[in-house]
């Protein structure tokens, strides 16, 4: 997978809807007075702050999964984090 991908895929997972479907432009999260808006996705791929933040979306189960695909390699990188992210929720594609 891309990057690109990899980051509208959690993006997904965490709740940012495309405004464009709307005809406007960015990203948004949540509903009513707690929306929260912003131009572009955050860059899962590189920033382990945007993957500290997309990891609490997962229930208690998925994260017991997600720990045991990190177990290893407790120091990954944000790119090594999104692909085992994408894989505990069935989202993964391997590339072709």
């Amino acid at each position: 997978m891309t990057d690109e991908q990899i980051n509208q895929r959690i993006a997904e997972a965490c709740g940012w809807r495309d405004l464009a479907i709307e005809g406007g432009s960015g990203f948004y999260k949540g509903f009513d007075n707690g929306a929260e808006l912003r131009p572009d996705l955050p860059d899962y791929v590189n920033d382990l702050n945007a993957m500290h933040e997309a990891e609490k979306v997962l229930t208690q189960k998925q994260r017991d999964e997600y720990r045991h695909w990190l177990c290893p390699d407790i120091f990954s990188t944000a790119r090594e984090r999104a692909e085992v992210f994408l894989k505990t929720l069935g989202k993964w594609e391997d590339s072709k």
